[in-house]
C-alpha cells in the first residue's frame, strides 16, 4: 500500500499539472470561428480608423456572438476576465479606444517570443472586428 501523503501528493501533482495544461491550450491554441456579419454596411478593403457601427443594434448582436465565439476563453465570458487575458469591460470608449483596440486586435501581442494574443487580421474581417467592438463598448464600465 502507497503513503497516503505519497498518493495525496500525486494526486495534486496531477490536478496542476491538468490545469495549467488546460490553461496553456485555452490561451492561444485554438480555432477561431467564421463570423458571420450579415446585416452590417460591408466596409470594403480600406481599414477604418473609427469604429464605424458604434451603437448598431445589429453590430452589437453579431459582436456578442463573435466575441463569445473567438475571444471569451481568454478575455472572459460577458468580458469579465478570469485572469489569463485583460478585462475588456474596461478599454477606453469611443475613438480614443479604437485605434488600442484595432491595433490589438489585427496584430495580436507578442512579448519575448511568447504569444500573449493571436492576430485576427486576415482570420475575423473589419466588420466582424469592428462589431465586436461594438458590443464590449455596449458593457464598458469606469
Amino acid at each position: 500500500m502507497k503513503h497516503p501523503n505519497r498518493t495525496l501528493r500525486a494526486v495534486a501533482t496531477a490536478l496542476i499539472l491538468g490545469l495549467c495544461a488546460g490553461q496553456a491550450l485555452a490561451h492561444g491554441d485554438v480555432t477561431p470561428q467564421a463570423v458571420d456579419t450579415t446585416g452590417l454596411k460591408n466596409l470594403g478593403a480600406d481599414w477604418l480608423a473609427a469604429n464605424p457601427y458604434r451603437k448598431n443594434d445589429t453590430a452589437k448582436r453579431i459582436g456578442d456572438s463573435a466575441y463569445n465565439q473567438n475571444c471569451a476563453r481568454c478575455h472572459g465570458l460577458g468580458g469579465i476576465s478570469g485572469g489569463i487575458a485583460p478585462d475588456l469591460r474596461f478599454l477606453p470608449v469611443l475613438e480614443e479606444g479604437d485605434e488600442i483596440f484595432m491595433q490589438r486586435i489585427r496584430k495580436g501581442a507578442v512579448r519575448d517570443g511568447k504569444v500573449y494574443m493571436p492576430p485576427f487580421e486576415g482570420t475575423l474581417s473589419q466588420e466582424a472586428m469592428w462589431a465586436i467592438r461594438t458590443w464590449l463598448e455596449s458593457i464598458h464600465e469606469d
